[in-house]
């Protein structure tokens, strides 16, 4: 069983940066993968990044690569996702997941509460 707990989110202006954080319990988090997720309103869940267990391989949606950057630390069960040049676009609920096998996938195993961003134009 893995709990998620995200934290960081906000309201920025557009342009800004912010850093969001997904805390996990367990003493297994360094065999997870990780994904970070988002909803708007009105629109389905989309993918943002995910990062492997081993934190070695990355992966990034198209809207969001070289703005957004996932990291872990997996001495502190923590996966982070910074965002930088943030667009009202961006503007959604995210989820952070845990899942052994991980990628570019929906049907992660575990997911957080979310943790709303609000860009402001």
């Amino acid at each position: 069983q893995v709990q998620l707990v995200e934290s960081g989110g906000g309201l920025v202006q557009a342009g800004g940066s912010l850093s969001l954080s997904c805390a996990a319990s367990g003493r297994t988090f360094s065999s997870y993968a990780m994904g970070w997720f988002r909803q708007a309103p009105g629109k389905e869940r989309e993918f943002v990044a995910a990062i492997s267990a081993s934190g070695r391989t990355t992966y990034y949606a198209d809207s969001v690569k070289g703005r957004f950057t996932v990291s872990r630390d997996n001495a502190k069960n923590t996966v982070y996702l910074q965002m930088n040049s943030l667009k009202p676009e961006d503007t959604a609920v995210y989820y952070c997941a845990a899942d052994r096998v991980g990628g570019v996938r929906y049907d992660y195993h575990y997911w957080g509460q979310g943790t709303q961003v609000t860009v402001s134009s």
